[in-house]
């Protein structure tokens, strides 16, 4: 129990993570639209935040690296707390117009890129810790995530219809302050010190940066992973930031069901994750892989701009979710399989960037279609290019490598595997 302590930690700061974002995610874009009345300024907005992880993405992994991954979690959710409480704050004495929502969201993502990045390689080496196998403790953090997800939909829908959706952000501050305190207390300190911080002057900092480009760009499969997630998760993020308010404003006119929308994909989600978690291993992860973003990518699209009643478009909705929580700790697994640990910060940032860098495009092309095509045809267009992006794992042979396995047991062993593959390959 005592080995497996810090991952059942970090599964429970994962579930408290989740839970504040979800809510923000829901409360900022509700607030602007229904302020604004415009799904270009909502885009804005939403994009502001994922153009902060972005630049914390490709900057900050080097730091996690360098500083250790647990004092890197802790510094930054603190920072991140703060980021997030800082708008209620501006709502309440100076006003929170456009431009202060589109800085203070900005920051929010600057200061939460590097808490995401921190946690997945603490995932990594308390998977190693507690001598489990990859997919049971990435299914297990992704169920976490899952959970946290699950719950805040709901409960920011209902507190956003009796509070208002600025108040609910002291909520998130809260959970991440609580996430900080957690892995302080719960998951220990690195048997050996960190190495000092990096600086410019040196030439530390961009010498580790290149070496998780480096390696990143001789790795064909990593690089065909990284090249489908721009997609998809373009798609996503206007489907979340932009689509997903819109539906809940104009077709179902209410903040909770939009909240019991979210849920239900969470319910699958949750469901799908803790499958793999428990059977993954024997399954191969292309096959799950390419399903999966089958089932989760064109059909909720295609579902919402038909428009089904509630009844009806929440079942089929939980059924997409088994796939989008499959997703995570099946990509996961390929990723602590693939990169040594001592690059997997400044590595699995880069990773983040790249996924997060067509996030904001496909934000502002959800605004623009939405305020000129309307709410159906916007979904309609996001839904063939998810549609086309999901036939990739199908086509390329790139795709069979994910199911080459390797033993998550330390450093050493991962170093080693991850040699060992990338003498194998040719550059």
């Amino acid at each position: 129990m005592t080995r497996r302590a810090p991952l059942v930690a970090l599964v429970g700061v994962s579930g408290i993570s989740a839970l504040g974002l979800a809510m923000t995610l829901l409360a900022i874009p509700w607030f602007v639209l229904r302020v604004s009345g415009s799904g270009t300024q909502t885009a804005l907005v939403a994009a502001s935040e994922t153009l902060g992880l972005l630049v914390s993405a490709v900057f900050g992994g080097p730091v996690v690296d360098r500083v250790g991954a647990r004092r890197a979690s802790i510094g930054a959710d603190g920072l991140t707390a703060m980021a997030v409480a800082a708008m209620p704050v501006a709502h309440a004495t100076l006003g929170l117009s456009l431009p202060a929502a589109v800085v203070l969201t900005f920051a929010m993502g600057l200061t939460r890129g590097p808490a995401d990045t921190a946690k997945q390689v603490l995932v990594a080496e308390a998977i190693a810790l507690a001598g489990t196998s990859v997919e049971r403790g990435t299914g297990s953090f992704e169920g976490g995530r899952r959970i946290g997800t699950m719950l805040g939909a709901p409960l920011a829908g209902a507190l956003i219809a009796t509070i208002g959706p600025v108040p609910v952000l002291y909520v998130d501050a809260a959970a991440l302050l609580l996430s900080a305190v957690l892995v302080l207390t719960l998951v220990p300190r690195p048997p050996t010190a960190p190495p000092p911080t990096a600086t410019f002057s040196d030439n530390g900092y961009m010498r580790h940066l290149r070496d998780g480009f480096r390696f990143l760009r001789h790795d064909r499969l990593l690089l065909a992973l990284t090249a489908m997630l721009l997609v998809t998760n373009a798609m996503d993020g206007g489907l979340n930031g932009v689509l997903y308010p819109a539906y809940g404003a104009r077709v179902l006119h209410s903040s909770t069901l939009l909240g019991a929308l979210i849920t239900a994909s969470g319910v699958g989600a949750l469901t799908g994750a803790t499958l793999y978690g428990w059977t993954g291993h024997r399954w191969s992860r292309r096959a799950v892989f390419a399903l999966c973003f089958a089932v989760v990518g064109a059909p909720r699209f295609l579902l919402l701009a038909v428009g089904p009643p509630p009844v009806l478009l929440l079942p089929a909705l939980v059924i997409c979710g088994l796939g989008s929580g499959m997703l995570t700790p099946v990509m996961m697994a390929v990723v602590y399989d693939r990169i040594p640990s001592r690059l997997q910060g400044r590595t699995l940032s880069l990773i983040v960037a790249c996924a997060l860098a067509a996030i904001p495009v496909g934000q502002l092309a959800a605004g623009v279609l939405l305020d000129h095509v309307g709410l159906a045809p916007a979904l309609l267009v996001f839904g063939c290019t998810y549609l086309v992006a999901t036939m990739f794992p199908f086509t390329f042979p790139v795709w069979h490598e994910m199911d080459t396995r390797r033993s998550l047991q330390g450093p050493e062993a991962n170093d080693g595997g991850a040699r060992a593959t990338a003498q194998s390959r040719p550059d």
